[in-house]
Parts: C-alpha cells; structure tokens; sequence
C-alpha cells in the first residue's frame, strides 16, 4: 500500500465551511488517488504561506470567505504565483459560477455540497484534466 498522500488547502474564515468541504470531498476522493491530508485555513496569510512554500496539491476556497472571498483570492493566486497549483471555488449559488470563471479557478462546487459530485470535481481536477468543471 502507497503511502503518497495529497494535500489539500481548504480556505474559509469560518469553521464549520471547512468541515463541511472536507467531509464532502473527504480523505480519498476516488479509488485510483492517494489519500488525502488537508491544511485548514482561516486567513489569507496562511493560504499565501502554504503556496509560497509550495506545499499544497490544490486549493479549495470558500467563495463567500471574508473580509476576501475566495473568488478574489482565486484570481490573485493565478496572476501571482508562477505554476500556482489548482484551484477550486465554493459558491453558495448556481448564478455566481461566473464569477468562478472570471476568478481563473479550475473547478467550481456548488452549496450545498453534494458528496459524490464535490469528491468527482476534486478528483478531475487532481488528474490534471480540469478544464473548468462546474457541479451543482
């Protein structure tokens, strides 16, 4: 048995956002991919720490996150950061996928999260084959 893991930021002021990603995603999203680690984060600081230090795989953000959403830090991470890793976007509503895309981000879930499909999402963006996913 492979002990390779994947880590995975999961970024939101709020706590109970965090747990709610990570149970839905939870720690192996398909069969043919390591487990899963995740680093919580609560502030911009720490997600700017983890991806200077390159130490995470991807990114989920929470797109409704303050005092800067997700969508926000989406679009600044890809400007900035050369091979930033990938990106994904929680939104509370269908209509603010847009704004998902406009952010640069490599896949888009949608609250409240389904199980199957927010573990499907992460799973295709983590193959490297996310061209925009949306799953509602």
């Amino acid at each position: 048995m492979s002990t390779q893991t994947t880590k995975i930021l999961v970024f939101s002021h709020r706590p109970e956002v965090r747990e709610t990603i990570i149970t839905a995603v939870g720690r192996r999203p398909a069969p043919d991919l390591p487990r899963v680690d995740y680093v919580e984060a609560g502030a911009i600081a720490d997600v700017l720490y983890e991806v200077d230090n390159g130490t995470v795989d991807l990114l989920i953000l929470d797109g409704e996150a303050q005092p800067t959403g997700g969508m926000g830090l989406s679009r600044q991470l890809k400007d900035e950061i050369t091979n930033c890793p990938p990106i994904v976007v929680a939104v509370r509503r269908k209509d603010d996928r847009w704004l998902a895309t406009w952010s640069q981000a490599d896949a888009v879930l949608v609250h409240p999260l389904d199980p199957l499909a927010a573990a499907e999402t992460v799973a295709e963006v983590l193959r490297g084959s996310a061209l925009p996913v949306v799953k509602g």
